[in-house]
């Protein structure tokens, strides 16, 4: 039988004195394992980060189709970058309430929200629209993926938690491989709409699994919400985030519409981070960002999270614009990544939790990650698949050891009670990143296709150009958009075609090229992340840390956590180690 969990006490007090309250003393329980509970809901968690990272690769390799059919090649990322945007301001909003309110009502929201969502961009019948679906599955992502993690970190203490991470990260694994290999299938034998119907089924198993079995006791705290750093992030975050998409796009980069916005930007981030030092109980605290190994992980988090989807959203464009693969195919072509991502990051997750260390597996998967990234930018228009596929696998190796590694690093930094908005700013700082890189490699993509592709087509013989005109053909918007369709591709004459292709090759280079700086950065930023020890209990305290006092830790219950014991694990996890 497991003891009742440890009230708040009353202190006596004399005669009319205030009644003062002081919280209980924290335990720390022994982790021997999920019972069968415990198992349910983490089953249910991984159904939940199933559908929505799935939704963030099926639609990779469908973007060329998508935006043949709906137009807006000129936003082409807009498909992709609307959902990490809005997810991206979701994170630290739902992290933050779900401290205060507990985590099952948001997490079944959010899964409500992400299948509407998914509906809305089914029956999109032009591209803004599909664009505002994407936005609405954003939300729905942004309150999933944090809150799977967050409630991860509340069952299973840090020492433990890295084979369970190894698991999350094959999670993303497997959709790296289903996502684009489903999404390229469907799309050539259904159509793209049911790549946003195909996620439905499994959204209402998970709903069903999250609602029959995730039960979190939660004690509501009296806390004044942070509206007005809502109010000032949100806006901020949206119009910096904006301007970084249109800008060398839509917009020229020093016009005065980016300018202004990059402007406004700065002005409502700088009152965010004035009103989060002020406010009573901050939507994201300004204190736990600058504690070295926190602000370090997120940083370089972000930075990995460029590199991971520069190569999940355009080394599909590379295979079908330059290979001249068909859409499944160019979905295939990402198994091998995503293979090596699967493998390495459960083999990470179980040697941390073996050697009870992470510094050494991080820094090699950066390490790793970066030769990928050079690997990638040495493939050309010509070479064998296999220069690629070798490429591939490097970065799959690379994000498999490092890319769940931070979030266990930030975890095992904070208390029970700060783990929500912890979970939550790494999670924030990974979509930002995400949003951000998409943005700008697909500036870089547009601003260099047009004179890549019109630097080789002068090399061809001027009659067949000329007979080209003539027949209403010729260089520019046409030629860059048939890059993007095998149909139109297949109607120009064979020394057309191939220039097109090694035009596109080029700007794709310049495109891989931007994202090797990223995860040299993040390389930098890690080298300087402490090693702390991994904790190897949980922490329970009434009423404060509620919702980290979840009824489904197997075995019978005792605390082996004695005061002595308490604070001298404490001490040891202020005592950061290299």
């Amino acid at each position: 039988m497991r003891p009742p969990p440890r009230r708040a006490h009353r202190t006596p007090r004399p005669s009319g004195a205030a009644s003062v309250t002081t919280p209980a003393p924290t335990e720390h329980v022994e982790f021997t394992g999920l019972d069968r509970a415990g198992r349910q809901v983490f089953i249910g968690l991984m159904l939940g980060m199933f559908v929505a990272s799935l939704s963030q690769t099926i639609v990779g390799p469908a973007m060329p189709r998508i935006v043949a059919e709906l137009g807006g090649m000129d936003h082409y990322s807009w498909i992709a970058t609307a959902a990490m945007l809005v997810s991206a301001v979701a994170v630290p909003i739902v992290g933050k309430l779900s401290d205060i309110f507990g985590r099952r009502f948001f997490y079944l929201a959010g899964l409500a929200v992400f299948m509407l969502g998914s509906i809305l961009a089914g029956m999109a019948t032009n591209f803004w629209f599909l664009v505002f679906a994407r936005a609405v599955q954003g939300l729905g992502m942004g309150t999933l993926m944090p809150l799977s993690q967050t409630i991860i970190g509340d069952i299973i203490p840090p020492r433990q938690r890295g084979k369970y991470q190894g698991i999350m990260g094959a999670v993303f694994g497997v959709t790296s491989i289903a996502g684009p290999l489903l999404g390229g299938i469907v799309t050539d034998h259904l159509g793209w709409r049911w790549l946003f119907y195909l996620t439905l089924p499994i959204g209402v198993v998970a709903f069903a699994v999250i609602l029959r079995f995730l039960h979190l006791p939660h004690t509501d705290r009296a806390v004044k919400i942070d509206w007005l750093g809502m109010a000032t992030l949100t806006p901020g975050l949206v119009l910096a985030l904006l301007a970084t998409s249109w800008g060398g796009t839509t917009y020229a980069w020093d016009s005065s519409t980016i300018i202004g916005m990059f402007a406004a930007a700065a002005v409502l981030l700088a009152l965010f981070v004035i009103v989060e030092l002020r406010a009573e109980d901050p939507l994201l605290p300004i204190g736990l960002l600058v504690r070295p190994v926190i602000g370090l992980s997120v940083l370089a988090s972000f930075a990995v999270a460029v590199a991971m989807f520069g190569a999940i959203i355009y080394i599909p464009v590379y295979a079908q614009g330059v290979m001249g693969v068909d859409a499944t195919n160019s979905g295939a072509i990402l198994i091998p990544q995503s293979l090596s991502m699967i493998v390495l990051s459960i083999i990470a997750g179980l040697v941390i939790t073996r050697i009870g260390r992470y510094k050494e597996i991080l820094l090699l998967g950066l390490v790793v990650l970066v030769a990928g990234y050079w690997l990638l930018t040495r493939v050309s228009y010509g070479d064998s698949p296999w220069h690629l596929t070798l490429a591939m696998i490097v970065i799959g190796t690379g994000l498999g050891l490092s890319m769940q590694v931070y979030t266990l690093v930030v975890q095992n930094a904070v208390a029970q009670s700060e783990l929500g908005i912890a979970t939550a700013a790494v999670q924030f700082f990974r979509n930002v990143g995400s949003t951000v890189g998409i943005a700008v490699l697909g500036t870089v993509m547009t601003a260099h296709m047009s004179d890549d592709i019109a630097a080789r087509m002068k090399a061809l013989d001027p009659a067949l150009l000329q007979a080209m005109a003539q027949q209403g053909g010729g260089a520019g918007g046409s030629l860059e958009s048939s890059v993007l369709d095998p149909s139109q591709l297949e109607k120009l004459p064979a020394p057309v075609a191939e220039a097109i292709r090694m035009g596109m090759g080029d700007a794709m280079h310049s495109v891989f090229v931007t994202a090797v700086p990223f995860v040299v950065a993040a390389l930098l930023l890690s080298l300087l992340i402490k090693q702390m020890p991994l904790r190897s209990t949980l922490e329970r305290r009434e009423p404060a840390t509620s919702t980290g006092s979840l009824p489904v830790i197997a075995g019978d219950g005792e605390t082996t956590g004695t005061e002595d014991r308490a604070e001298a694990e404490d001490a040891a996890l202020a005592t950061p180690q290299r």
